[in-house]
């Protein structure tokens, strides 16, 4: 599975940006999806992810402010950014898995697909 990740760019403190994940052809129901970053010097955190398509979980750091969503479709995952701060400044990668259980669900080392990974900069 070959992730496209998109949607980066450069944004105020306080803006919005919305990325998106599109899988080719259809991504079963079943994959977890979600999405990682990581900031220049630091390790690759979980951001958030749709479990099997049921629920979605988010790091304390950013609940509240973004939002993670599949399209009817099931093949495209949506982070939808609100309320950015300068330290959510990294490159965001999209991950997926057919396998994962809940507990490894933040783990990054636990997904087998990855996008390329999208720049997200927020500066005044």
């Amino acid at each position: 599975v070959q992730l496209q990740a998109s949607g980066g760019g450069l944004v105020q403190p306080g803006g919005s940006l919305r990325l998106s994940c599109t899988a080719p052809g259809r991504t079963p129901s079943s994959f977890t999806m979600g999405w990682f970053r990581q900031a220049p010097g630091k390790e690759r955190e979980f951001v958030g992810t749709s479990f099997r398509g049921t629920r979605i979980y988010y790091a304390d750091s950013v609940k509240g402010r973004f939002t993670i969503f599949r399209d009817g479709a099931k093949n495209t995952l949506h982070l939808q950014m609100n309320n950015l701060k300068p330290e959510d400044t990294a490159v965001y990668y999209c991950a997926a898995d057919s396998r994962l259980i809940l507990s490894s669900i933040s783990n990054h080392a636990n997904y087998d697909y990855w996008g390329q990974g999208t720049q997200v900069t927020v500066s005044s």
